[in-house]
């Protein structure tokens, strides 16, 4: 049987972030290679094994509270990354940072896409058994390198010869992305060509708008901001470059790294712990703005430096395979699955709707709003059907089908009651009493096994 997945996201609504790419990715590698074992949906409403939430939009805040399956928080930004990307009024920006810390508390598991980050989580309050670490993935089929003619081509498409030591840098405008810091490096190396690919995600209440602004609007010669490129297009990018440059200060797992790893690009950042347990030092590293444009330098000018640089791309790219995540991501789903739902429910039933079911004349019970609020009923899940008057009498069932019906009139009530009497097999008394009840479920199960 698939698990029943739905994604909870509105990552996607805004252009130029990286939650919205590390999403989008996800859903490609499931719908692509979990169809046999992942039921998947998107922003649907209703009764799932798993939501999957993965942006903290109030009404997925309201569908985890609601939700009776299990909840999985996508974690793709702590409290305080939101330091140096927004500017808020300071009791706005607390209240925000104690709302989601809130969202975060009240899913059933957390996944973070660096393991720095589960000590913050446990700082927060969380347990650490809720959290799991699974890296982000980049499809090489969408990020890969172009042979020397259409690499050419595209850098005529962006003003850029075929000679031109080409640096980038990929994320939003931000003053936590190292943006001032990027620009100040390209004066340094005046003979090289910078490019920043990104925009004003947040707009006017991004932090140090102004600031950046000014940086943007009187920019070296050597530096060109190409704005917010549509993701489709951003391979084209990696392609004509020569290094990934982010001289960030703060990141979780930046999809940037990925994509540029993917074309064995070399990448210099800034020596920040984050980088550690998820890129095993492979990579460039430096901490103050001459570093960077001594290294910089260096790979333009040593083909051997920057060789030795580009395999330790390659080793990056190789470790988060495709195989390898989507691993982590079935086994993590089928975990969650298991310990949700299988505990063996009970139900407890009158002598006389026992019997019914132990003669095979009965495969349905109607259950008042009560007995189910609190509890799970899947498909397949075992079920003990209990005699209230004699606990000794036990039936064991499987589950078909488990329907709620809710804020229903009298008359809706008895017809969906009538319409399943064959197998409900309700007297009289009963079905006059659940039609006047405005809320029940109906639970189908399979016959005895003994």
């Amino acid at each position: 049987m698939k698990i029943r997945v739905n994604m909870l996201s509105s990552a996607d609504a805004v252009e130029g972030q990286g939650v919205g790419s590390a999403y989008l990715e996800l859903i490609s590698l499931l719908k692509e290679e979990a169809y046999h074992a992942i039921d998947l949906t998107i922003n649907e409403s209703g009764y799932f094994d798993i939501n999957h939430i993965h942006t903290i939009d109030p009404m997925n805040f309201y569908k985890i509270k609601m939700h009776r399956g299990a909840n999985i928080m996508a974690v793709h930004f702590l409290p305080h990354t939101l330091e140096g990307s927004i500017d808020l009024p300071r009791f706005i920006f607390a209240g925000l940072k104690l709302y989601i810390i809130d969202f975060y508390k009240s899913a059933d598991y957390l996944v973070v896409v660096n393991p720095i980050f589960i000590h913050e989580l446990v700082q927060l309050g969380i347990p650490q058994h809720r959290i799991r670490y699974i890296p982000n993935y980049v499809s090489k089929d969408k990020f890969f390198a172009y042979p020397s003619e259409r690499r050419d081509e595209v850098r005529r498409k962006y003003g850029i010869s075929k000679d031109d030591f080409v640096v980038i840098g990929v994320g939003q405008v931000q003053m936590r992305k190292g943006v001032v810091d990027f620009v100040e490096v390209a004066k340094k190396c005046p003979q090289v060509k910078f490019l920043w690919c990104g925009g004003f995600s947040f707009g006017a209440i991004t932090d140090g708008y102004h600031e950046l602004k000014e940086v943007m609007d009187h920019h070296p010669s050597n530096v060109k901001f190409l704005g917010i490129i549509p993701r489709e297009d951003m391979n084209e990018i990696y392609n004509v470059s020569d290094v990934l440059f982010m001289p960030s200060y703060n990141e979780l797992f930046p999809m940037a790294i990925l994509e540029a790893c993917n074309l064995h690009k070399p990448l210099l950042l800034r020596d920040l712990d984050l980088y550690k347990d998820i890129l095993f030092d492979s990579y460039l590293k430096a901490d103050d703005n001459d570093s960077f444009s001594n290294v910089i330098c260096s790979l333009s000018r040593d083909l051997e430096f920057y060789k030795k640089a580009m395999n330790y791309s390659a080793n990056i790219s190789t470790y988060y395979s495709k195989e390898h995540v989507l691993k982590q991501w079935l086994d993590f789903y089928r975990e969650v699955y298991e310990k949700s739902y299988a505990d063996i429910k009970k139900v407890k039933v009158d002598a006389e709707d026992f019997d019914k079911i132990l003669c095979r004349k009965k495969r349905m019970l109607v259950l008042d709003y009560r007995h189910y609020v609190n509890s799970i009923f899947i498909q397949n899940q075992p079920l003990s059907i209990i005699d209230r008057f004699d606990r000794e009498r036990i039936i064991s069932v499987k589950i078909v089908d488990f329907n709620e019906f809710d804020y229903i009139d009298e008359e809706t009530a008895l017809a969906i009651l009538i319409k399943n009497q064959e197998k409900l097999n309700l007297s009289g008394r009963d079905l006059y009493k659940y039609s006047k009840k405005k809320e029940f479920a109906i639970l189908e199960f399979d016959f005895i096994s003994e």
